[in-house]
């Protein structure tokens, strides 16, 4: 995972250069991944020191996940930073999976079912609800999230 959006460039290359060798070694399979910081970002944009994207600047959100794909990764991945307040915004997830040809994961701030479905809706390939999943003491309001983020 590089984290695309950070201003310290150990999150964007210098641990996979110090861990590649023992992820060798171990024989794991890698599986690259584009991850950018989505304000408000939370402790992950804190602690990642993240040039956060800002939720109405599509082209930087795009930018970002493009660069990902041309660099190789796998995956993309837009975070809003465990427990946010707000999820990404659907019209950043529209706008990211439109000109993508990788899959799209979204994080951060979905708690609910209308969350997870706005997600689904506006491209997502796979959804993160894993402060919410943590936290949550309502099996009910649980599984509605999980088929929400599934789709019919």
């Amino acid at each position: 995972m590089s984290m695309i959006n950070s201003t310290d460039l150990n999150y964007v290359m210098k641990a996979q250069i110090h861990t590649s060798l023992a992820v060798k070694k171990l024989g794991i399979e890698p599986i690259s991944m584009g991850y950018i910081v989505v304000e408000p970002g939370m402790k992950v944009g804190e602690v990642g020191k993240a040039d956060l994207v800002k939720r109405d600047d599509l082209k930087k959100a795009m930018s970002c996940a493009l660069a990902s794909e041309y660099l190789g990764m796998s995956f993309v991945y837009l975070e809003a930073g465990s427990g946010a307040d707000r999820p990404v915004p659907p019209e950043m997830i529209k706008a990211v999976k439109g000109i993508l040809s990788v899959p799209l994961i979204v994080g951060g701030g979905i708690r609910s079912p209308e969350a997870a479905k706005a997600a689904r809706e506006a491209g997502a390939d796979m959804i993160v609800t894993g402060t919410f999943l943590e936290r949550c003491n309502d099996n009910g309001l649980l599984n509605q999230v999980v088929k929400a983020s599934k789709g019919p």
